[in-house]
């Protein structure tokens, strides 16, 4: 009995001891960003102002959650799974019908060789106009992510330059290791369209960040709708690139961006230039400034969006917002609007 008692015990203690181990190479976070802010809004074409309370001011709000296990040898298997949020009324996703998961939903392996991911991500716009402003990923505040991403329901016939979302389905994301600052990512989504002839979305974009130089491009190739279930057919071929960069100068971090967006079934072209700076003033507020103009070369209407505020951390988590924004289209009524906010992440 007494033998029996140690086996038992060296067994259990083993098991203890396997599982203290998988669970040291292994971490799931649950993590977020509340992102909420009141304020007056009037995009250009509007009839009127409109008084909110809104989310998603200088990042859309979201949560989830990801890990990460360590297999050995320096692999890496990952996953994802991000939701977007209304914190103003606590409802999910950033507009009607998104989907649950339409920020992260994949998983993938890493290692030496980079990392490959299936599932939904990111499209290949996203990271590069976001360092390449100084708003960021601010759908409500920033020009340049305003005239990429956010159409304009006012009749005025504005649409957004991005072909299909800042987000795809169904893709596969190659991810190069670091080599010396620069990164490059290259993405591959299956259209799963039937009778589409092979329909897909296609695109790379390239990081490249030492010292103060930042320095990014994308491209893609678009056929498919995101973040539809199913998705669809566009009916056409649309394209869009950009280049874009950023350099710190210490008592100015300046930014600067050129892309152009077409569709194969119209000659028509957006063509969109960016500038903008960042402005620190001492070691936790910012002024930040932005400036776009996106114009059409088969007609006399453009767009101009321009954005000043200021962004002040009142720890690592939290900061506080203020911005007001000018916007204007030929032949609309111009838009007018400012926003008080705060943001937090966990």
């Amino acid at each position: 009995m007494k033998k029996t008692r140690i086996a038992l015990s060296l067994s259990l203690g083993g098991a203890l001891l396997c599982a203290t181990g998988a669970y040291a190479q292994s971490s799931v976070q649950v993590m977020g960003l509340a992102d909420v802010f009141v304020g007056s809004m009037k995009n250009a074409g509007d009839a009127g102002s409109r008084s909110a309370v809104d989310s998603g001011g200088m990042t859309t709000s979201w949560f989830g959650f990801k890990g990460t296990e360590d297999l050995g040898g320096g692999l890496k298997a990952n996953f994802a799974l991000t939701s977007f949020i209304k914190v103003d009324t606590g409802s999910q996703g950033r507009f009607a019908n998104d989907t649950f998961f339409s920020r992260d939903a994949n998983v993938g392996l890493s290692g030496s060789f980079g990392s490959v991911s299936l599932g939904r991500g990111l499209a290949p716009n996203f990271v590069p106009s976001v360092v390449a402003n100084p708003l960021g990923d601010s759908f409500t505040f920033s020009p340049l992510i305003v005239h990429m991403n956010v159409p304009l329901f006012n009749g005025t016939g504005w649409g957004s330059t991005t072909p299909s979302d800042t987000g795809w389905s169904n893709e596969i994301v190659y991810s190069t290791p670091n080599m010396g600052g620069l990164t490059a990512n290259m993405h591959y989504q299956f259209g799963e369209v039937a009778g589409s002839n092979g329909k897909k979305n296609v695109g790379v974009n390239a990081l490249y960040f030492n010292g103060p130089i930042t320095l990014t491009g994308f491209y893609e190739r678009d056929q498919i709708s995101n973040p539809a279930v199913p998705n669809t057919y566009l009916g056409t071929t649309k394209t869009d690139w950009m280049l874009g960069g950023a350099y710190d100068f210490a008592v100015v971090k300046a930014f600067a961006s050129y892309g152009q967006a077409k569709a194969d079934n119209t000659s028509n072209k957006a063509k969109t230039t960016q500038l903008g700076v960042s402005v620190p003033t001492g070691a936790a507020g910012k002024v930040l400034a932005s400036f776009a103009q996106t114009k059409m070369t088969d007609t006399d209407i453009s767009r101009k969006t321009f954005t000043v505020g200021y962004d002040y951390f009142l720890s690592k988590r939290t900061d506080v917002y203020v911005m007001a924004m000018n916007d204007r289209i030929t032949h609309q009524t111009n838009g007018n609007s400012v926003g008080l906010g705060i943001r937090h992440r966990f």
